[in-house]
């Protein structure tokens, strides 16, 4: 299972990458084989604030609907505009062009709550 080093995890299965006062988030590794298929991401939250935990949207697989946490608390800034097009990236480079949003970051301590992928990796028996 690829579980770049460079990221923070979630619990529910979000990675984030930090550069600089902002991160990219997406779904990880894990998460895009469990749900097979993904044929829709649905993000409504361009320009709104969400808070840590929060629901910033849902990914479509092919058999069910999963929510999308947000793993920090900010705005959601820019929103990948490749995902309406072809969904399936997320399965193909979840950790590259699969991203899914692009969020400032409100508090930056919240971002040591998050998991180093050793810790994701013994949560999903990586």
């Amino acid at each position: 299972m690829n579980l770049p080093a460079t990221l923070r995890y979630t619990k529910d299965h979000e990675w984030i990458r930090v550069e600089g006062d902002v991160a990219y988030v997406g779904i990880t590794d894990h998460a895009q084989k469990e749900l097979g298929d993904i044929v829709y991401v649905d993000i409504d939250t361009l320009d709104k604030d969400v808070a840590q935990h929060e629901v910033f949207g849902t990914v479509e697989a092919v058999k069910t609907v999963s929510d999308l946490f947000s793993p920090i608390t900010g705005t959601v800034l820019e929103v990948n505009e490749k995902l309406a097009d072809a969904p399936e990236t997320v399965n193909s480079d979840p950790y590259g062009d699969g991203w899914m949003v692009k969020i400032s970051i409100a508090n930056p301590a919240e971002l040591d709550e998050l998991l180093t992928a050793e810790t994701y990796g013994e949560l999903v028996g990586a």
